[in-house]
């Protein structure tokens, strides 16, 4: 029996689509990508539905991709990197091009895919209790997927210091940086800020926001389209180097990789 890890819920013309993996902190299964985007798709061709919300349950929003269970299912490396990255750009595009608008609400750590998830949405809330932190380099890798739509909403000196550094930042830093639209400071401003915005989106026509939207999205779009191929190449030449399984050997050691000469 194949387990739920995606619920939606349509509320007041809004589909509501939990991500619902807390234990596995919301990784990007197999399962839980193709629920994901069974939900997605549900939601665009719904003429009941007006937006769609992205939300979680438990502490993590979405920690990236689950090599683990790739490999658990027979895959060597090459092809469980393969197959995310694909499952990572398949997501991005459905949420760039659904014709309805998309708001993610974080209120737990983002990491990895997760910051993808973001990114592509066309509206993105963090509560009180988001993190974030941009560690591919501390790997031996680079979030190279998940620049395709990060890059063009963060701030240029913000993703200059933590794609390089990898160190964990705000949700008030966030929204600073371009990350989040908005930062609230408790659940209940949280759940506020996204009414307010639902019920400006429920006064909308339909054919007015999938025109906005397609004017918003319009360059992030062209340049997924453009350029997701060659970061698709990047990534998966990164996880095969010698670098990346230094990394990823010495974070499942807890130690440190032989790179590392910081004092702490």
């Amino acid at each position: 029996m194949i387990e739920t890890l995606v619920r939606t819920e349509i509320v007041a013309a809004v589909a509501i689509i939990t991500l619902d993996s807390p234990d596995n902190r919301n990784a990007l299964s197999s399962v839980l990508v193709a629920q994901l985007q069974a939900a997605l798709a549900g939601a665009a061709s719904d003429d009941a539905v007006r937006a769609v919300v992205l939300t979680h349950t438990g502490g993590t929003f979405c920690a990236g991709g689950d090599l683990k269970e790739a490999l658990g299912r027979g895959l060597s490396p090459e092809e469980a990197t393969a197959e995310g990255t694909q499952a990572m750009i398949e997501l991005m595009g459905t949420m760039l091009e659904t014709p309805k608008p998309v708001i993610a609400v974080a209120n737990g750590h983002v990491r990895a895919g997760g910051f993808g998830l973001l990114g592509a949405a066309d509206i993105a809330l963090a509560g009180p209790k988001a993190t974030f932190a941009l560690t591919e380099s501390r790997l031996g890798l680079a979030p190279s997927m998940i620049s395709l739509v990060l890059v063009p909403k963060m701030s240029a000196r913000a993703s200059g210091r933590y794609f390089l550094t990898g160190e964990t930042f705000t949700p008030d830093q966030a929204e600073e940086f371009g990350v989040v639209s908005r930062a609230l400071g408790s659940a209940a401003d949280l759940d506020a800020e996204l009414d307010s915005i639902c019920e400006g989106v429920r006064r909308s026509s339909p054919q007015g926001l999938a025109v906005s939207k397609a004017l918003t999205a319009a360059g992030v779009l062209a340049e997924f389209r453009a350029s997701a191929q060659a970061r698709a190449a990047e990534s998966a030449a990164l996880f095969a180097s010698d670098d990346a399984r230094e990394g990823m050997t010495a974070f499942l050691s807890k130690r440190k990789p032989s790179w590392d000469v910081s004092a702490s």
